[in-house]
């Protein structure tokens, strides 16, 4: 129990500090410590991110940085394609899966590294921030 309470509360924060939804702390937090597979670690991070989705955006109302029209556009295409990835999802290996997921988390760090590093200093600084 003590295992699933740290992994809600850091991917929690993480999901509200750098908006990543905590799926990214959630998927490996229950593979590497609840000894879940990588199916269920997947099928449970998806019921776990609706209250951290609701508080965040929530939260982030009130900042004014949702940006609904995108958001709704976004969620509702995204239906069909869980649907489909969940489907995809149980016809692979959870090694594969496993796999497929590390492969991402690489490939995201590398586009945010990137990213940072030719970012003008305007933006780095938040100036002109909309």
């Amino acid at each position: 129990m003590i295992p699933a309470i740290a992994i809600g509360v850091c991917a929690g924060v993480v999901a509200g500090l750098l908006g990543v939804g905590g799926g990214v702390l959630f998927v490996p937090g229950l593979v590497i410590f609840l000894n879940l597979g990588q199916h269920q670690a997947e099928a449970t991070s998806l019921l776990a991110i609706i209250p951290v989705a609701i508080v965040g955006t929530f939260k982030q109302e009130g900042y004014g940085n949702v940006r609904r029209r995108d958001a709704l556009l976004m969620g509702l295409l995204s239906i069909a394609g869980a649907a489909v990835g969940v489907a995809l999802a149980n016809a692979l290996s959870g090694a594969v899966l496993r796999a497929g997921f590390a492969l991402l988390m690489v490939l995201v760090a590398i586009q945010l590294v990137h990213r940072a590093m030719n970012e003008e200093p305007r933006e780095r600084e938040g100036i002109g921030r909309t």
